[in-house]
């Protein structure tokens, strides 16, 4: 059955505005858990523009569900993470200046170093998943590696889902989840599981969702923001709600 992954990155964006002490990131995991989310899933970046250290030792510490730590493949976050002990860590490109992750990691071109990093955390009993763009030369190269997840980029099909009026029967919007699709059927013949994720929202999510053999979607800004609205439980419990709906149909 497919499950829902909640990033709550932007609950701690909020906190570090001000330098404070709340919004507190493990109310946010519980709220989450409590509106139906699968998992929890936080981005421990070089810059620490939002999680911190301490946030991550309190999540591992204090939520029931499992928890994803998205990382670079860096020796500090590589230590962290076998430190931590997260189910799953998930490799991500990371750039300083970037707003948010802006593309798939390129595992074809650091091969040798990913491969490493995906031992590592073998060995730590940790399950390691690759965040790549919807092309097959990465697909290949995650199973090369190791890796035993890929999740989907699926921030070109939400932004050509935005641009082309919301409509899901749009030609770019077609050629775009056709390629999350084929990344998919990939990825499982290659004996990984396949999640997607970024930029998914209450208004493009279950297209997605209805992919064949998609097993998580990982969201976060779409429901954190919602959640000031409608709080954060109820946001997730919609997610839920349309996520289970879309893969039904």
């Amino acid at each position: 059955m497919i499950e829902l992954g909640v990033n709550i990155d932007h609950v701690a964006s909020v906190r570090q505005a001000r330098r404070s002490y709340e919004p507190d990131p493990v109310w946010a995991a519980v709220e989450a858990h409590l509106g139906g989310a699968d998992g929890i899933t936080v981005h421990l970046r070089e810059d620490r523009r939002h999680i911190q250290d301490l946030d991550v030792r309190r999540l591992r510490e204090l939520t029931h569900i499992k928890l994803n730590l998205e990382m670079a493949a860096t020796d500090e976050m590589l230590a962290i993470a076998c430190e931590i002990a997260p189910e799953m860590a998930m490799l991500v490109p990371e750039g300083r200046h970037e707003v948010t992750t802006e593309g798939g990691l390129d595992i074809v071109a650091q091969q040798g170093r990913i491969a490493e990093v995906v031992a590592r955390l073998a060995d730590a009993g940790i399950v390691t998943s690759v965040f790549i763009d919807a092309d097959p030369r990465q697909v290949d190269a995650a199973a090369r590696v190791g890796a035993k997840v890929c999740e989907v980029h699926t921030g070109p099909y939400a932004h050509a889902f935005h641009s082309r009026g919301r409509d899901a029967q749009s030609p770019a919007v077609v050629i775009e989840l056709e390629r999350i699709r084929s990344a998919g059927a990939a990825i499982l013949a290659a004996g990984m599981r396949f999640n997607a994720g970024h930029a998914l929202n209450y208004f493009n999510v279950q297209p997605v969702a209805a992919l064949a053999g998609v097993r998580e979607l990982h969201i976060g800004h779409a429901i954190v923001s919602r959640a000031l609205f409608v709080g954060l439980r109820d946001a997730v419990r919609e997610m839920k709600r349309l996520i289970r709906e879309g893969a039904a149909a």
